[in-house]
């Protein structure tokens, strides 16, 4: 490395180098997402133990940027995706439904999560995961619960996991239930987690399902601002607490963590770009363009994110957070396909 080159430079390389590798697999195998191939690649590096050291020690700069500040960024340029009046055309039934699902999905799920003691931030981030949008989500409400890496290692496994076991067994399940496209299509769009997975379980079926999924999706991903918020307040007094405790037993030695923003900047970011696609006649190469970066970045992020689970450790450990994240995919699924029979 060249004398004075950031620290970083080599871990982001490394990440946009497997952001590229993970198309090249989506290419040759359309029906794995991209996204879902760069989380792949994360776990599969993660657990070779040349890789593990090069993780752990040159590589953890620029990984850490890669998860966390290039995830932030590909957030904001996801808010250019939606369009309020494509919200709009779903009717309020629908987005009833849509707010209701996610809402008691991370009710239910966080319950689960801290009746079976997972540890650390694990419920509310595997909470966020399921019921809004899968690794984005997770990663996004790290931000706001200062939550350690180990702890987003297994929501992503298991939303990674869940979101891919769904490619193959909604569409098999579509005809046995006797779902049209647009149904199929719906359902995958309350249901599925992450954008990438909805796109390859929608379009299995054809355009009609994947055009219906792909609007419901994004309007489950409108949610994330709300629900990021509504956890940043709640973290915020929970810090207030905390510190007026401290400071009538007189007892703080520590100096004090500073309290997570309500709203985070990269949220903010997001809501302005839904603003901005919705207002403002953006031209169809920008929009391009700002799909291929956010793509990208996003690549480069979960491959970070993948790349810090390790296997040996969930196997003793992750048992409990496996029952949280199949009952939550299962509750999800079965209310979503709930909500199909009445909306259609």
């Amino acid at each position: 490395m060249a004398l004075g080159a950031p620290r970083w430079l080599p871990g982001v390389a490394v990440a946009g180098l497997a952001a590229l590798v993970a198309f090249g697999l989506h290419q040759l195998v359309p029906a794995i997402p991209l996204l879902t191939a760069a989380v792949g690649l994360g776990m599969i590096v993660g657990q070779i133990p040349a890789t593990q050291r090069l993780l752990d020690t040159v590589l953890k700069p620029g990984i850490a940027v890669a998860a966390r500040r290039l995830l932030r960024i590909g957030i904001v340029l996801l808010g250019l995706k939606l369009s309020l009046f494509d919200i709009a055309g779903l009717g309020w039934a629908t987005i009833l439904v849509i707010v209701l699902i996610v809402g008691i999905t991370f009710a239910a799920t966080l319950g689960l999560g801290k009746l079976l003691r997972l540890p650390g931030t694990q419920p509310i981030l595997i909470a966020a995961g399921f019921s809004i949008c899968g690794a984005s989500a997770v990663g996004a409400m790290s931000a706001v619960t200062r939550s350690k890496d180990e702890d987003q290692a297994t929501p992503i496994a298991l939303v990674t996991l869940c979101g891919t076991l769904a490619i193959f067994i909604l569409p098999a399940l579509r005809l046995p239930l006797g779902l049209d496209a647009e149904q199929f299509g719906l359902w995958v769009g309350l249901s599925v987690h992450d954008v990438g997975q909805v796109v390859a379980t929608a379009t299995i079926v054809g355009p009609t399902a994947l055009a219906v999924a792909v609007v419901v999706k994004l309007t489950r991903v409108l949610t994330l601002a709300p629900m990021v918020a509504i956890v940043g307040l709640v973290e915020r007094n929970r810090d207030r607490r905390i510190d007026a405790l401290s400071a009538a037993s007189d007892t703080a030695t520590t100096p004090r963590a500073k309290r997570p923003a309500i709203v985070p900047l990269f949220i903010a970011g997001f809501l302005a770009a839904v603003v901005l696609r919705t207002f403002v006649p953006l031209p169809d190469e920008l929009l391009s363009l700002a799909d291929t970066l956010q793509t990208t970045l996003l690549a480069m992020a979960l491959f970070g994110l993948g790349s810090n689970i390790r296997f040996a450790t969930l196997a003793r450990t992750g048992w409990r957070a496996l029952i949280v994240g199949l009952t939550s995919w299962a509750l999800i699924a079965a209310m979503s396909l709930g909500a199909v029979g009445i909306l259609t």
